[in-house]
């Protein structure tokens, strides 16, 4: 059965044998799968939506986008084209030129997206943000990234910007995407303007090296970081998209993410697009019952989502198998957070297959380890590097870096430099930035290890660890014997100064509903924990809470949890779920 959309799922994953395909992998050989411009650059939404719209899949859907009431709409990648083509032209009216700012501040509405891609052939700047962003978050970002536009809608304009102009004196336009006129010679309805140019466009010729995204990454103080990326990244988003989600022509894909976080745009615009499949786009948030109907009607084969999300579904005690025909899926990826080992079971269990966990950060602006269609998922493991990138796990004493071979070491995550989607700074910020590399490494700043057959496992920030008795103690593996107790929803842990020990574990848990947040409870988790772990690593105090403090992402916020214990500054909450 097929329809205009997708087919069966395909079995035979882009890359069958790991070993073998790694050792042959080369990237100038995947950069020549990619069209390239006629003078010798490359542009990111050339290859996401012109050469597409130029070839025989022109008609295909890019673009399936869901309306709140379940009403869609579908854009081609000839369609796709046009608008962008539209959008880049208004830029070009407002005298945009190649390396200016344009920012986003709207919900997953189609004109979000043909903006970004519409930016990105101009040669200009693209940086989404959040839509719940209120007035100072706001500033922050459009501020520190000298934001020459702003698309947004007017209800936002109102709320949100309005009251900012005074303080922005680099913004030159706002584009409103539901007013039907101009308001003044500042703010300007983008539908007119989108009326008033011709859809054809000629994409400037921009160098792999030109910056093409920004993206803002909370700090633990001050202002958020703004992470520069260049066209080059496509390459990365392209090859993760072809070897890792295992796109294939026909695929129907769903990235749950918003675009204000960097998975929503490498992964929910840009990969799909580049690998020519078409992109399902939901203006709602999370809803189970809705996530489910759409993974049944619009016949989704890739489906990469978040931790959190997985654990809301997971207890609501759901079985969508026997409610929902998910016969079309066949590949579930999850990012934000490590998945603990009973969620990728419980994916097993509950999908017919295993969900493969995956790490990578906004600096490194794609996929960096993984798990694959064709490989063993280990429960509770990151997986491998993905072909191409060199890992490592190593020391770190003042300049120099020590590399660790043994099996199981723990030690810093190490990203050997140069891929094509590695940050190329933080705006305004280079020693901030040349803090980041020693030598030819990439300091993550993430702890992990690495077991005998090269599986690597997330330990956690390096800023997390708890030093406790003379022991350095990793938040996930505590979380992750935590949530093995059938009391526990989600866990966080910190570490609490103690004049005796150093730092005495603190758990912050959250109750699954029909257990009640007694003393009986926390002793039998106490106990539980103290024969899963040991008493020197197990928690000695435990906190019940309604929920964990998160950001947008899924990531969950220790350092917020530290700082409340502690009664110490919050720092960047901007992002915070």
């Amino acid at each position: 059965m097929k329809d205009k959309l997708g087919t069966i799922p395909r079995i035979i994953p882009n890359m069958s044998d790991y070993d073998a395909f790694c050792s042959q992998f080369s990237w100038e050989k995947e950069y020549e799968s990619l069209d390239g411009l006629p003078e010798g650059g490359i542009n990111i939404a050339h290859e996401a939506v012109d050469r597409h719209a130029n070839s025989d899949i022109r008609d295909t859907v890019a673009i399936r986008w869901i309306r709140k009431d379940q009403s869609f709409e579908d854009i081609t990648y000839a369609d796709l084209k046009l608008r962008t083509s539209r959008f880049a032209n208004v830029l070009e009216k407002l005298k945009i030129k190649k390396g200016d700012s344009v920012f986003s501040l709207t919900g997953r509405i189609p004109l979000l997206y043909v903006a970004a891609l519409g930016t990105l052939k101009t040669g200009a700047i693209f940086c989404p943000m959040f839509s719940v962003f209120g007035p100072e978050p706001a500033f922050q970002r459009l501020s520190k990234g000298k934001a020459k536009v702003l698309v947004t809608t007017t209800k936002l304009y109102e709320k949100t910007i309005k009251q900012l102009l005074d303080r922005l004196p680099f913004l030159q336009t706002i584009l409103l995407v539901d007013a039907e006129r101009h308001r003044n010679d500042k703010v300007w309805s983008l539908s007119v303007l989108m009326n008033e140019v011709t859809d054809e466009y000629t994409i400037k010729n921009t160098q792999p090296e030109d910056p093409a995204l920004l993206h803002f990454t909370s700090g633990t103080t001050g202002m958020p970081k703004g992470a520069l990326h260049v066209h080059k990244a496509v390459l990365t988003h392209f090859v993760t998209g072809k070897y890792v989600l295992d796109f294939h022509p026909g695929d129907v894909f769903w990235c749950t993410a918003d675009p204000g976080w960097v998975t929503g745009t490498s992964y929910g615009i840009i990969a799909p697009l580049v690998n020519g499949v078409t992109n399902i786009i939901d203006e709602e948030e999370f809803d189970a019952a809705r996530w489910y109907s759409i993974l049944e009607e619009h016949r989704v084969n890739i489906w990469y989502t978040s931790p959190t999300a997985i654990r809301r579904l997971m207890r609501m005690d759901l079985k969508p198998l026997e409610s929902y025909n998910l016969s079309t899926l066949r590949l579930i990826h999850s990012v934000g957070e490590p998945l603990q080992v009973e969620e990728v079971v419980w994916g097993k269990k509950t999908f017919g297959m295993p969900i493969c966990d995956n790490w990578w950060q906004t600096e490194t602006g794609g996929i960096m380890i993984s798990n694959y269609a064709s490989m063993e998922v280990r429960p509770g493991s990151m997986g491998k590097p993905l072909p191409g990138i060199e890992a490592a796990i190593g020391t770190i004493e003042g300049e120099k870096i020590q590399l660790l071979t043994k099996p199981l070491e723990q030690g810093h995550l190490l990203l050997k430099s140069g891929w094509p989607s590695m940050f190329r700074a933080y705006l305004d910020e280079e020693e901030r930035y040349k803090k980041c590399f020693k030598g030819e490494w990439y300091l993550t700043g993430d702890l992990a290890k690495k077991d005998a057959d090269g599986y690597y496992w997330f330990v956690g920030r390096a800023d997390d660890i708890i030093k406790t008795s003379g022991h350095m103690v990793g938040p996930f593996e505590v979380e992750s014997a935590l949530m093995e107790h059938p009391a526990v929803a989600e866990a966080a842990i910190i570490g609490k100064p103690n004049a005796m020990i150093g730092e005495l574990v603190k758990a912050f848990v959250v109750l699954e509903p029909r257990f009640e947040a007694d003393e009986m409870t926390k002793l039998d988790i106490k106990g539980f924990s103290r024969k899963k772990l040991g008493p020197a690593i197990a928690p000695k105090e435990i906190e019940f809470i309604d929920s964990l403090p998160k950001t947008k992402s899924g990531k969950i916020l220790r350092r917020l949890l530290k700082a409340r214990e502690l009664g110490l500054p919050e720092g960047d909450t901007s992002t915070l779920e």
